[in-house]
């Protein structure tokens, strides 16, 4: 397969171009579609043009493959979103590496089986989805879209973010090189893991089950969500009304004699006399 470039776009850049890209002589405007390949060498559909034989030439002109020049390309805004969050996940993965390495190797609970890894990110609404795998946890990442800054994320908050499966927590955070990001936790720690393998494979499940409608009745939180924040309002009602009687008692006590202020109501209160009334 051809690793040389053309001369007619990017300067010849394979790596600038997607699978889709439709190109054309520019000796004699012949178009090369991948979806359709090219009979005359029996190239199959479905053949990207960074792909063809290094022999391969224009089947009009014979000019060279590297005459060729982008006609359009429907798939270059999707390569280009992959490839910017293939470099946010880069710095995220060489931050916890970097974690890994100066403070964590020591500690009893990792399982030194494991390395650091991203598996199976994707663009989920414009911002970067996936999974990253230590030796200490597994978690579900987001990152920022294009244009987004998370650097002013404040560590430690959390954030309910729905998905076709359910509904997740996740805990804001920042790192110094990877910058802002949201992680919901998988596993922590990772003893149960005994091969990376394992670990990835998990991942790649988690991600596909991630999007799946029918998983939503097991893993949708909104209802433990909502049961929470109901019993946070019924201990705030109960303690409002426990301290209701408490003021109710405290006002049946009204002008409390002396013997029970000094005795701290421990003392039954004796019959009133003159001197208390005089009180």
């Amino acid at each position: 397969m051809s690793v040389a470039g053309f001369e007619g776009s990017y300067m010849g850049a394979n790596d600038r171009i997607s699978d889709q890209a439709i190109m054309e002589c520019k000796i004699c405007w012949t178009p090369y579609d991948p979806a359709e390949g090219d009979d005359f060498r029996q190239v199959l559909p479905g053949t990207p043009f960074s792909m063809l034989p290094e022999d391969w030439h224009c089947p009009n002109c014979d000019a060279p493959k590297e005459q060729f020049m982008v006609q359009t390309d429907p798939g270059a805004p999707a390569m280009l979103e992959a490839r910017r969050i293939e470099e946010q996940v880069a710095k995220l993965t060489a931050d916890f590496r970097e974690v890994w390495h100066s403070k964590m190797r020591d500690v009893p609970l990792v399982n030194k089986a494991l390395s650091v890894k991203p598996v199976g990110f994707v663009s989920h609404e414009g911002r970067g989805l996936g999974v990253l795998v230590s030796p200490w946890f597994m978690n579900l990442i987001m990152l920022p879209r294009e244009g987004e800054d998370w650097s002013a994320l404040v560590p430690g908050a959390k954030e309910n973010i729905d998905f076709p499966s359910g509904t997740y927590e996740f805990i804001h955070n920042v790192r110094e090189m990877g910058g802002g990001y949201k992680a919901c936790s998988l596993f922590s720690p990772m003893g149960d893991f005994q091969t990376q393998m394992q670990a990835t494979d998990v991942a790649r499940a988690i991600m596909m089950e991630l999007f799946k409608d029918e998983n939503r009745a097991e893993t949708d939180r909104k209802s433990e969500i909502r049961a929470g924040r109901e019993a946070e309002i019924a201990t705030v009602e109960e303690a409002e009304a426990a301290q209701a009687a408490e003021d109710a008692r405290v006002e049946e006590m009204a002008q409390p004699t002396r013997r029970k202020l000094i005795s701290a109501g421990l003392a039954e209160d004796a019959p009133r006399d003159a001197a208390d009334d005089a009180e």
